[in-house]
């Protein structure tokens, strides 16, 4: 077989794993250490994300006419790629999160939402809150004001209506 036909189902894997992906991050990952490796991709394993190492040759070919062309240049020395097609910023966040432990571990880059972001710009994204996250604080604060509300209505009634008391001396005065 010929060179080309051994690294084309490569390319078509990763073509198809970014077809419908949300983001892509490129990370360099020198230095680790097999348990930390290990760790890091059953963490991303659990957040839903793909992580895998591939040339950054089969990277070119796959990225080339897409979203994630603009993630080329950053294509140099060992890559690996995490893959997220439900949550923007859950790659970001979790290897951001695991870098803090490994410090070997460095974002070079990644798409977001057909963003490019660079190793700063990961980390801002890394600092957003899960999808998850955000419904419930949104739905926290919609709720708290009726919760109050109830509180307060709650109150009255447990005193005994004391308004309704107080009322009927007044109507009995006329």
């Amino acid at each position: 077989m010929a060179k080309v036909e051994l690294k084309k189902p490569i390319v078509e894997e990763i073509s198809a794993s970014i077809k419908d992906a949300q983001s892509v991050v490129v990370v360099d990952y020198r230095g680790l250490t097999v348990e930390q490796d290990t760790q890091l991709r059953k963490n991303l394993r659990e957040a839903g994300v793909t992580y895998k190492v591939y040339k950054n040759t089969f990277l070119n070919f796959a990225f080339k006419g897409t979203e994630f062309e603009s993630l080329t240049p950053y294509l140099e020395g060992p890559t690996a790629v995490a893959i997220s097609a439900t949550d923007a910023t859950a790659p970001a966040r979790v290897i951001a999160d695991f870098a803090k432990k490994a410090d070997k571990l460095e974002i070079k880059a990644g798409v977001v939402e057909g963003a490019v972001y660079d190793a700063k710009g990961m980390a801002e994204i890394a600092s957003i809150p899960s999808r998850e996250a955000l419904i419930s604080r949104l739905l926290g604060s919609m709720q708290s004001p009726i919760t109050n509300f109830a509180r307060v209505i709650n109150q009255i009634a447990e005193k005994g209506g004391a308004s309704t008391a107080e009322a009927s001396p007044a109507a009995d005065a006329e």
